[in-house]
């Protein structure tokens, strides 16, 4: 498995953080929970990319989904070590295959479980899983044992095409969104349609968008000064959104 450089480019967000840390199940998590009347069954497992709760976009985006009715978990993946921010800098040198070396996503898939144990003791029955880049990888593990009853992933990264889409296919019942983009060497626009004809009758039920001029990690680092980006941004965000309303 490697990573692109995309995997760590991208631009810091602003705005104030609505959420709280919460330990669930012996894990460091974001909670970002709605001011208003919401399933209490139900909790949409925000999976990070590999900046993790650290950069400010993942925690803004967690309260966005919060504001449309979910209850948003976003477990700390990487023990205290996602790649720091400053890693988007200009000129940053920062190692990711060194990194990745230590946070294989085997590992932060076992912490999600742990989590997702957790709210089940709490009366938590159906799980939406969020995945964005690195975290695509954890929530086909988890759909892979239906442990989560939707999954939308955005530019997913380290998926081996066709296999883990032919696992997806033989062995879950999650409905699938994958929010795709023009320049994605993670997710190449050529196995796009491969992909959409082994879906063709998952009978679950499958989407996929596309947004032309975005880049891998437009959906969570996209530079929102640049109208396709932002574009691009806002609508894989509306499209999880309205998936997750539909079929969790």
């Amino acid at each position: 498995m490697s990573f692109c450089k995309d995997c760590i480019s991208g631009v810091r967000h602003e705005g104030t953080q609505e959420g709280k840390m919460e330990t669930i199940g012996g894990v460091s998590c974001y909670v970002a929970t709605p001011t208003v009347d919401y399933p209490t069954d139900k909790v949409i497992m925000f999976i990070t990319d590999v900046f993790g709760i650290p950069l400010p976009n993942n925690p803004l985006l967690a309260d966005d989904f919060a504001r449309n009715g979910f209850k948003v978990v976003m477990p700390e993946l990487f023990n205290g070590d996602a790649i720091p921010p400053d890693a988007l800098e200009p000129g940053s040198t920062f190692d990711i295959q060194t990194w990745f070396g230590s946070h294989a996503p085997d590992g932060a898939t076992e912490i999600v479980r742990k989590v997702i144990a957790a709210l089940k003791e709490q009366g938590v029955t159906k799980f939406g899983s969020l995945g964005y880049c690195y975290g695509a990888r954890v929530c086909f593990n988890l759909a892979f044992n239906n442990e989560v009853q939707a999954v939308a992933a955005a530019h997913p990264s380290l998926l081996k095409f066709p296999d883990d889409f032919e696992k997806y296919i033989a062995s879950s019942q999650a409905p699938l969104l994958i929010n795709s983009c023009e320049f994605d060497t993670m997710f190449p626009l050529e196995n796009a349609p491969k992909v959409d004809g082994l879906f063709a009758s998952f009978g679950p039920g499958y989407k996929r968008t596309y947004y032309q001029g975005c880049t891998h990690g437009f959906a969570v680092r996209g530079d929102m000064s640049k109208p396709e980006i932002k574009a691009g941004k806002e609508g894989a965000f509306t499209e999880s959104v309205k998936f997750m309303l539909e079929k969790l």
